[in-house]
């Protein structure tokens, strides 16, 4: 079992104390990231035995949020801290993750990169994104050593029974 936290809206929140269970929701992805998010379900199905819904993202660490970005400003939600078993939750590089929602190259080295964009790698973008859950590897790179890694993970749902804490707060 792994404490996460997870940042959600009021609405969210009061969906999931009325129906015991939430759930991710294709409404809440911005149209532009649908491919991304397709790939990432694909990798919860291989990787951790994922039902195929749309993903929950969690934190392994408490998000500041007095810090902004983390929901529309003025938004009210909730930092849920959670217990989730670990093989349920695939964790990834928030940075890299990034790599995937730009279509872009996750490359390891400079030399590597420079290789991908004369199209001469033997590594493929597809199979370069493979790398965001691979923190050691990341961690040891050129490109990515260095980096505060902020590591996040993506779960299928969240019981009521698995809230920890609960923290109120507006989005700034």
């Amino acid at each position: 079992m792994g404490i996460y936290y997870t940042n959600q809206t009021i609405e969210a929140y009061n969906k999931l104390a009325e129906n015991g269970c939430l759930t991710g929701d294709s409404d809440y992805v911005d149209r532009d990231f649908l491919r991304p998010y397709k790939w990432i379900i694909e990798q919860m199905k291989k990787r951790i035995n994922h039902d195929g819904s749309y993903p929950i993202w969690v934190w392994t660490r408490k998000p500041n949020v007095n810090d902004e970005g983390h929901l529309p400003k003025g938004t009210k939600g909730v930092c849920l801290t959670i217990e989730v078993p670990d093989d349920k939750v695939l964790l990834s590089d928030f940075d890299a993750w990034h790599c995937v929602l730009n279509d872009g190259f996750c490359s390891l080295t400079e030399q590597e990169y420079e290789l991908f964009e004369l199209g001469k790698s033997k590594v493929t973008k597809e199979h370069s994104w493979e790398r965001i859950f691979n923190l050691e590897l990341l961690q040891k790179s050129e490109i990515w050593r260095g980096n505060d890694m902020i590591v996040q993970g993506v779960t299928s749902n969240i019981s009521k029974d698995q809230i920890i804490n609960i923290q109120h707060f507006t989005a700034r």
